[in-house]
């Protein structure tokens, strides 16, 4: 009974990554296989992750195609080869209580993160996140010196864009996880629509107004959940 229960948790997991990786291509967050999601289950010390595959269109993904890997890296389930973010992925739930990530090349995110080295608080959203959202130094895809870069750059906050690369942010479940990436994405189209009007300066929030913010953001929604 057990191991049904775990085969069902890995499907119903598997289909829902599915479909938050294609809703990045269905909102112009990635064009074509760039991007990349993954998962962690196994309950509170569960160190499976579900991660997509490699070169692969997330139209096509279907049941049989579940990949699954170990903390270590180390190929747990499914027969193609992990994104080859992977080394990111992984970094995050290391070093985090992250149960799901979200990386992509969202367009107006990636060009902040070549303009400056940390996106300007100009929307209370902006605590949502823990804070401004830094940049991490570009690094070359797929690379341990990417992950170590981005891990720097995620301290205190749960996002974070790459230079000349894109986003990445995490959250305790998959819808979470993506709104952050939606967020930020606004927010980044947000400063460079009024960063970008001549003669005119953004007005930015304080660190006191957006600790204000995320003190009422605590209380948000039904039954005390944030956003």
């Amino acid at each position: 009974m057990r191991a049904m229960t775990q085969l069902q948790e890995l499907d119903e997991a598997w289909q829902e990554l599915v479909l938050t990786a294609r809703r990045t291509v269905t909102d112009g967050l990635v064009v074509g296989t760039s991007g990349n999601v993954s998962v962690r289950v196994g309950g509170a010390d569960g160190d499976t992750v579900l991660v997509t595959p490699t070169g692969v269109p997330y139209e096509d993904l279907g049941p049989d195609d579940l990949v699954a890997v170990g903390l270590d890296g180390e190929r747990r389930a499914g027969a193609l080869k992990p994104t080859s973010e992977l080394p990111m992925h992984l970094a995050v739930y290391r070093h985090t209580d992250a149960r799901a990530v979200v990386h992509t090349h969202a367009v107006h995110a990636t060009a902040v993160s070549t303009l400056v080295p940390e996106l300007p608080p100009v929307h209370y959203m902006t605590a949502t996140l823990g804070g401004p959202v830094r940049v991490a130094p570009y690094a070359t895809y797929g690379t341990q010196e990417l992950a170590e870069n981005m891990l720097l750059a995620l301290a205190d906050r749960t996002g974070c864009l790459l230079q000349n690369h894109g986003t990445l942010t995490y959250g305790a479940t998959l819808a979470a996880a993506y709104d952050r990436t939606a967020q930020l994405e606004w927010m980044c189209r947000l400063w460079l629509t009024a960063h970008s009007v001549p003669g005119l300066t953004p007005s930015l929030l304080t660190g006191e107004q957006l600790r204000e913010v995320e003190e009422r953001l605590s209380g948000y929604g039904q039954r005390g959940a944030t956003r």
